[in-house]
């Protein structure tokens, strides 16, 4: 899925306020949308719709967010972004367990939701090119490999994973529970003091200067935003 190229996006929301707003401001950054106001609508559309991505609440009448993205993901490969107003990491995880690429808490802003639509495209093209980059860094998936211009840099395994959803999620803040459960599994030990440990190392590698850092810059209170 290109970034905003004439791509459909279908949003499956029953709060009609939302629901429209979302339709207008994302028709005017150039998709072309269409929306349902329940879960058994929605599933309808998205099957005959084949959209590019589908942004599903998560509490719909008729049919729960939760089902039909589990229907969904039997069927298409459809991007999915689930949205709730709950907020907690178990919910989240249930969230991307059913099939769903994304996991946004309301409320949010459309410059995140843009951002994370940009981010699960970027996702999608991961397994036909097999790299990230971003500025003068360059990631080989396949290879695990990394290189910041010429130099190869020299990453553990959690350090190239915790770099490549980094860059994957580029201008989003990820929080440090988030990070902790992506890359080393909901019951690692540590807390957050492991993430912000490897963030420390991973700046002395990619950073100009470490002690100010430019591409993985602290959200005071919430988390980690890479800049690129």
């Amino acid at each position: 899925m290109a970034e905003t190229e004439d791509k459909s996006i279908l949003i499956v929301e029953d709060d009609e306020t939302l629901r429209e707003t979302l339709a207008y401001n994302l028709t005017k950054e150039g998709f072309t949308v269409v929306t349902a106001a329940d879960g058994l609508d929605g599933l309808a559309l998205a099957q005959a719709e084949q959209p590019d991505l589908i942004i599903l609440d998560v509490m719909l009448p008729g049919l729960d967010g939760l089902t039909v993205c589990r229907t969904l993901r039997r069927e298409t490969d459809s991007l999915i972004i689930m949205l709730s107003a709950r907020s907690s990491e178990v919910d989240k995880i249930i969230g991307l367990d059913a099939g769903a690429d994304d996991y946004m808490t309301k409320p949010f802003s459309l410059g995140e939701l843009l951002a994370r639509i940009r981010a699960v495209s970027r996702r999608r093209l991961e397994p036909a090119i097999g790299q990230l980059k971003s500025g003068d860094l360059y990631l080989d998936l396949i290879a695990r490999q990394a290189h910041k211009g010429q130099q190869e840099l020299q990453l553990s395994y959690k350090e190239f994973d915790l770099l490549a959803e980094l860059i994957r999620n580029q201008g989003i803040v990820l929080s440090r529970d988030f990070l902790l459960a992506k890359i080393w599994g909901y019951d690692r030990a540590g807390g957050s003091r492991t993430v912000d440990v490897h963030i420390r190392w991973l700046r002395q590698k990619i950073e100009e200067n470490p002690a100010k850092p430019k591409r993985i810059v602290t959200i005071p209170r919430a988390g980690y935003r890479f800049e690129g």
